[in-house]
């Protein structure tokens, strides 16, 4: 009896990691050349604190736009590398947004950012927003984007953390022209003009 159960349970396992994760390691995970990105499909939906978010705010900012939901074994794997980045790379001019997937939206979403202490941005995956990203048929999905607001690298599936932080430092070093803004230089962890 033992047994049967525990193979019961371990298939039931093992069925809801592969309905969130398709077995690919992450798909894309070189930093495509400048030529080839794409714009990002801008958005503005309210975060977790009923707050407005639009991705065309956080331009002059690399982001890590990371699709999600608190049942996804994979994602719970990379939840505390995100809130990692997120506290590392911050003051440098870097920005986690989190999208939760979740049916049951901020009733479960909620509850799960204070105890695993997220301390990025979240927004639900409502809407358009998934449509614009190409539709997202497996998570967690992730976008890289860069400073002038274009696709650096998009990750479908769980990548190795090493892959992000290489394609985090490789954008937050790059020069961009998100530094210069009226012939003034932004320096500094708030990316202040200097006179």
């Amino acid at each position: 009896m033992f047994r049967r159960t525990h193979i019961l349970v371990v298939s039931l396992v093992l069925t809801l990691l592969a309905s969130c994760y398709n077995g690919e390691e992450s798909r894309g995970s070189a930093l495509k050349p400048l030529e080839k990105r794409n714009k990002a499909p801008d958005f503005a939906l309210k975060d977790s604190t009923g707050n407005p978010l639009k991705l065309s705010d956080l331009k002059g900012k690399v982001v890590m736009l990371n699709f999600w939901a608190t049942w996804c074994g994979p994602c719970r794997t990379e939840i505390p590398w995100l809130i990692e980045f997120e506290q590392k790379y911050r003051d440098r001019g870097f920005a986690v947004v989190g999208v939760a997937m979740d049916d049951e939206g901020w009733e479960v979403v909620k509850p799960y950012m204070v105890r695993t202490k997220i301390n990025y941005r979240m927004i639900l995956g409502e809407g358009l927003i998934s449509q614009h990203y190409g539709g997202i048929d497996s998570i967690p999905q992730t976008f890289i984007i860069d400073r002038e607001g274009r696709i650096g690298a998009v990750h479908e599936g769980l990548p190795r953390k090493k892959e992000y932080l290489d394609e985090i430092d490789q954008l937050l070093g790059a020069a961009s022209t998100a530094y210069l803004r009226d012939g003034g230089l932004l320096h500094g962890p708030n990316q202040t003009r200097a006179n």
